[in-house]
């Protein structure tokens, strides 16, 4: 057997980064046709369940989620150990309970174009991840896609905002 340990960090986190950008671009040409009409309701179940990822992954690390920068900051982070080095973004401040997460490289994207799947389906996946994480990481923030690379656009914008109404405390 190889000796992992020759084999550099950047290279193995490359070949990992990669295929788990690309599994998902997999998944749809594989089994869209056969599932159908539901393929779309049952993925975005999978994305969704994969924001309790992205909290567990915020809360191992002790990433800070107090307020709009501290999540867009720690989903940018996420992402990146999600999806690689190739995921290429970053945040800006507007105020304190607002900011803007700006992608300017997916790899996502790049790998369904590869596979040859539609941007409206790679959209869907990352819409319903981002979507449910940010209230997963703050229950008091929400987030919103004004521009994605997805559907043409140069660059994905996510704005993340605190919610209009507040949340009831539980009893």
């Amino acid at each position: 057997m190889a000796d992992l340990n020759r084999i550099p960090d950047e290279v193995k986190w490359k070949i990992a980064s990669e295929n788990a950008s690309r599994l998902p671009a997999l998944y749809d040409a594989a089994f869209r046709e056969i599932v159908g009409k539901r393929y779309d309701e049952i993925e975005q179940v999978i994305w969704m369940e994969l924001s309790r990822t992205v909290f567990s992954i915020a809360h191992t690390l002790s990433l800070p989620v107090g307020n709009a920068t501290d999540l867009a900051e720690t989903l940018r982070t996420v992402m990146i150990l999600l999806f690689g080095p190739g995921f290429r973004s970053e945040s800006i401040k507007v105020s304190e309970d607002r900011a803007v997460i700006v992608v300017k490289r997916c790899p996502l994207i790049e790998e369904g174009t590869a596979i040859r799947t539609e941007g409206e389906r790679t959209f869907r996946k990352c819409m319903a991840l981002t979507l449910t994480s940010v209230p997963h990481l703050n229950k008091n923030y929400s987030a919103r896609f004004v521009r994605t690379m997805c559907e043409g656009d140069r660059q994905c914008e996510i704005k993340i905002s605190v919610n209009d109404e507040p949340k009831q405390k539980l009893p």
